[in-house]
């Protein structure tokens, strides 16, 4: 049985992570009325993303015996000054994230929920990856600066991306 405690923690996680898959569609519009089809694509898979990890923490509250409790999705960001800021962005959110999955580890321990604590552990992998995945990509973006060749050749690379498979990382 999941504690108050937890359940209410993990309710926010799960609109955090609803509001994460948000801003992700937020940026793929984005980079479509930019022509950057190849970004979009790429923000749109991470979209979907999101919200499979939403959809783990509701599975994982119903499977607990707790209560989804859904509330606003605030409204994300529509208009960025270039897709550097975009990539910039994307890096402190998945920073914001990554505290946020280390405040309910915390609270996993303090609390002695040893489930909530294993469940969570994906969660912080998947962070590290997260994380450095966007870095690399903001990385690049300030190399390349102003040079079209190279963010059509970025923009290229990113539509490559396929689809996550079932375990939840990209095939």
């Amino acid at each position: 049985m999941m504690n108050s405690r937890i359940e209410n923690a993990f309710n926010e996680q799960l609109n955090a992570e609803l509001f994460s898959s948000y801003l992700y569609l937020s940026m793929a519009a984005y980079f479509e009325s930019q022509n950057l089809k190849g970004m979009a694509a790429w923000m749109q898979m991470q979209a979907q993303e999101e919200h499979m990890h939403g959809m783990k923490f509701f599975d994982f509250i119903n499977e607990r015996g707790g209560r989804i409790t859904l509330t606003t999705i605030k409204e994300p960001q529509t208009e960025w000054g270039s897709p550097l800021a975009v990539f910039e962005e994307t890096c402190e959110h998945e920073a914001k994230v990554t505290s946020l999955i280390h405040n309910l580890v915390d609270l996993s321990l303090e609390e002695k929920d040893h489930a909530a604590n294993t469940f969570l552990q994906w969660f912080v992998t998947e962070q590290v990856e997260e994380e450095s995945t966007a870095q690399e990509i903001r990385d690049k973006l300030r190399l390349v600066k102003d040079n079209t060749v190279a963010l059509f050749m970025i923009d290229q690379e990113l539509g490559r991306r396929r689809a996550p498979a079932a375990g939840g990382t990209e095939a």
